[in-house]
């Protein structure tokens, strides 16, 4: 870090955010919610769901990131850190608000209801919502009108416009990446973004009106969570795409070129799962930049989280503390190495311009005793997930402290029933998964037939501020149902829950469960 940078004092001793807190919950993205219009959303269904939450004793509802997604479907690659997935819009609320009639709607009931079928479904849904935005002035009510304007009032400077400007662009260049661009609009020039702002007024105006709408369902969402008692936990990849409106509005915040072409690029270093590391592309920060703005984006990025969600895990903790940076263009990881991160500072001028911060560390992984104390320091809980520990004969019961969450597993696991049972892609040998059977039953005291009961079990009982399960495991689902599997591009991000999934009898089984490990 160079010394040319504004100086942030910290802002006092920072609270966790687990603080009192001992609560159950459940992980399961807004897409994976059951409903007739091919994809879970953030209307009605996700309302209905909450209330099942509270009748099964849950409080604390986990979901991945939720910006726009582009190729491969994947939430960790948005094309906005700030802007909404338009597809997780609510369909009914649309009817209902007189935008679209149930007739328009109901190609979208042809699509699978099992699972997300993205290509059938994205020209279908964009449709429908470009209907909805083209008849808002005439049929909205002057109150949602109203709504609309300050929405737009509020966004625009710090992310709308640009998003609007990106997306007309992307789509002018047959959704060609930003650093394809013509020289004109890829460096931004004033005089090629004012054609394009009156050349393309209306569609501007329709992109800006959708997002309204996804943040209008969006806080219907959030105050019918608060009144049930149910928090909202959101995700946050600490790295934005490369190619996103964030990357094209602000290259000065990372490490690219004139041409907006990344000079170095994110990853992890080799280790027992990969010897040639992980590359994952995204742009690394220009953290000199951020310090001398006093950490202004970061700023205004958490400012945002916190109108939307109670709490947020940060994807890639350890890239606060050091990062691991690998030049453009290599073919893998391993060449990367060790730079150092902004640390203590960014996290300070956080709290000194918001206050307490709801951040919940992702600090899975080898992680070293610097991350731990830069964790430590600003009070920020962690994470714990009992796949990677109850396999273990040497399982240290107390590294699962009360300030972190305890997780059965995350979306990037295969489902407690399928890692139990080596499942599909299993890195392990039939001797490591069978020596890893005994000590997860010796561990939990669990059975077989039960393995995933007896983790979650396992999590309520610990001492952990919070104890979360995916939505799979909860069923005791196997392999098939999986969310996303690391390094495989394909058949991912798809799962739905069915109706009736969820029998009355389990709902009143967690319940119990929850009540008798003194948990809500």
């Amino acid at each position: 870090m160079s010394t040319a940078v504004i100086e942030v004092e910290p802002a006092g001793k920072a609270m966790s955010p687990l603080a009192g807190r001992r609560s159950a919950g459940v992980c399961m993205h807004l897409s994976s919610l059951p409903g007739p219009h091919g994809i879970g959303g953030i209307g009605s269904g996700a309302r209905k769901f909450v209330d099942t939450l509270e009748s099964m004793g849950l409080s604390v509802w986990q979901f991945l990131p939720t910006g726009p997604t582009a190729y491969g479907d994947s939430p960790y690659q948005s094309l906005s850190t700030f802007a909404g997935n338009e597809l997780l819009i609510g369909v009914e609320e649309l009817i209902q608000l007189g935008l679209v009639n149930a007739g328009e709607a109901e190609p979208l009931r042809d699509l699978p209801s099992g699972f997300v079928d993205y290509g059938a479904l994205i020209p279908i849904k964009t449709l429908l919502l470009a209907l909805a935005a083209d008849r808002f002035e005439d049929r909205a009510s002057a109150e949602l009108k109203l709504k609309c304007d300050e929405f737009v009032s509020e966004n625009d400077q710090l992310w709308l416009h640009d998003y609007a400007l990106y997306r007309i662009l992307k789509n002018r260049h047959q959704l060609a990446p930003w650093t394809q661009w013509e020289p004109e609009f890829l460096r931004r020039e004033p005089q090629a973004l004012r054609r394009i702002e009156l050349e393309n007024a209306d569609e501007i105006a329709a992109i800006k009106v959708t997002q309204f709408l996804f943040d209008y369902q969006w806080q219907a969402l959030r105050e019918h969570a608060a009144r049930r008692g149910v928090a909202l936990f959101g995700d946050m990849p600490i790295y934005i795409a490369h190619d996103s409106a964030d990357a094209w509005a602000h290259p000065e915040l990372l490490q690219v070129d004139a041409l907006g072409r990344p000079q170095q690029v994110a990853g992890v270093p080799p280790d027992y799962f990969s010897e040639d590391g992980q590359l994952w592309g995204n742009p690394l920060y220009d953290w000199d930049h951020h310090a001398r703005t006093g950490y202004r984006w970061w700023i205004d990025r958490i400012r945002q989280t916190m109108k939307a969600v109670d709490l947020v895990r940060i994807d890639h903790f350890r890239g606060f503390e050091a990062y691991w940076s690998v030049p453009a263009g290599a073919d893998s990881a391993r060449g990367g190495c060790w730079v150092k991160g902004p640390g203590d500072e960014v996290f300070n001028a956080m709290r000194q311009a918001l206050g307490d911060l709801p951040i919940i560390a992702e600090d899975l992984g080898v992680i070293t005793t610097e991350v731990d104390e830069l964790r430590k320091r600003q009070n920020i809980p962690g994470m714990k997930v009992l796949q990677f520990m109850v396999g273990e004969a040497d399982m240290d019961r107390s590294e699962i402290v009360e300030d972190c969450v305890c997780y059965t597993g995350t979306h990037d696991n295969d489902t407690v029933v399928g890692w139990f049972n080596g499942g599909p892609g299993d890195i392990r040998t039939p001797e490591e998964i069978e020596a890893s059977r005994v000590a997860v039953l010796a561990n939990t005291g669990g059975r077989p037939d039960s393995i995933h009961e007896d983790l979650i079990n396992f999590a309520y009982s610990s001492p952990a501020a919070i104890a979360l399960a995916p939505m799979q495991d909860y069923l005791g689902l196997g392999s098939e149902s999986r969310m996303n599997t690391p390094g495989t591009a394909s058949s991912n991000w798809r799962w739905r829950l069915q109706p009736g999934q969820l029998s009355p009898e389990l709902m009143q089984a967690v319940a119990a469960r929850v009540t008798a490990t003194g948990r809500r």
